[in-house]
């Protein structure tokens, strides 16, 4: 979902060409609104949302793509070196982040990782969003910041049931009940609530 045609273009005619095919663009809009209707006729296994869209907005296309077809991964792009529209993402329910300055053959490894289960973040968003702060304490018992801890430092369901020594049901259904308690709807902004609370270097 961009309003670039050029960025668009390049991406259709670079992608398969840096993952032997791995990778194609299945559609494209400039229009926001249009966004989740287009999500939901194509059915990709993700969706890059340009924030900086015309009203309403990469955000609020977010959020919309999210409501409408919730097994769809959100990744969320932007030009700019303003971290307020990453994290404005990340609570509309983007799994990620990445710079539009980033090449094609750079855009798939942090992709596939998305669409791997992980949250992918620039270091410098990511160190922003890890500093603590004087944020409210979260009350989380010792098996919670432990699975919080695994969450942050980006492991997947399978090696946090390892390290738990739990199924990986228990996992998610552990990962989902520490979500509504942290009050966030993914793993990427649960990791920046540890990082304000200060929980990550307990």
């Amino acid at each position: 979902m961009d309003d670039h045609p050029l960025f668009v273009r390049g991406l259709e005619l670079l992608l398969p060409l840096t993952t032997d095919g791995r990778a194609e663009v299945v559609g494209s809009t400039g229009d926001a609104a249009a966004a989740a209707a287009l999500v939901s006729r194509c059915h990709p296994d993700l969706a890059l949302v340009d924030l900086h869209m015309p009203p309403p907005g990469g955000t609020r296309a977010v959020a919309a793509i999210r409501r409408t077809t919730p097994r769809v991964r959100v990744v969320a792009m932007s030009g700019s070196a303003d971290p307020a529209p990453a994290l404005e993402a990340l609570r509309a329910g983007a799994e990620g982040f990445l710079p539009k300055t980033s090449e094609p053959e750079e855009l798939l490894p942090p992709l596939l990782a998305v669409l791997d289960g992980w949250a992918v973040l620039p270091a410098e968003l990511l160190r922003a969003v890890l500093r603590p702060s004087r944020a409210a304490p979260v009350d989380l018992d010792g098996e919670e910041r432990r699975l919080l801890r695994a969450i942050a430092a980006g492991r997947n369901t399978v090696d946090i049931a390892e390290e738990l020594h739990v199924s990986e049901r228990t996992v998610k259904r552990m990962t989902a009940a520490l979500l509504r308690k942290l009050r966030v709807t993914n793993r990427a902004e649960a990791a920046a609530v540890a990082g304000h609370a200060g929980l990550l270097g307990e």
